[in-house]
């Protein structure tokens, strides 16, 4: 499994021990400063999942895509987004993969101000 880290995340989430094949930054994949419709056309051609903190744009933009192989989303509020946090929700959604590749779905990481955490696991399209 792949993942392709967006810009919208620190890219030290490349340097997380996986055990996955490849955790790309979308700085190192030639990706930097790139629209958010290029970085879905790169992670969805090359078997990526994508991992971003910009939920809504690329829902959006992945529901427009026949097959895929996962998104990852982090609805963080205002505030909360620390380094240590990204790495913390980083390795909960590997866990929450288990290894599998998440074809066709989304799975949305959320914090709120009181830090409390909800998983939402679905399909897009649906």
């Amino acid at each position: 499994m792949k993942f392709l880290i967006d810009e919208c995340l620190s890219p030290e989430l490349a340097n997380a021990r996986t055990g996955f094949s490849r955790v790309e930054p979308c700085a190192l994949a030639g990706l930097a400063g790139a629209k958010d419709h290029m970085v879905t056309r790169r992670a969805v051609d090359d078997g990526y999942v994508l991992v971003t903190h910009n939920t809504t744009d690329f829902r959006g933009l992945y529901r427009g895509e026949e097959l895929h192989v996962g998104l990852v989303a982090f609805n963080i509020a205002p505030g909360l987004i620390s380094l240590d946090l990204q790495h913390r929700l980083f390795h909960l959604a590997l866990s929450e993969l288990g290894g599998e590749e998440a074809w066709n779905e989304v799975l949305e990481i959320t914090v709120d101000v009181a830090r409390t955490i909800t998983i939402e696991r679905f399909n897009l399209p649906d």
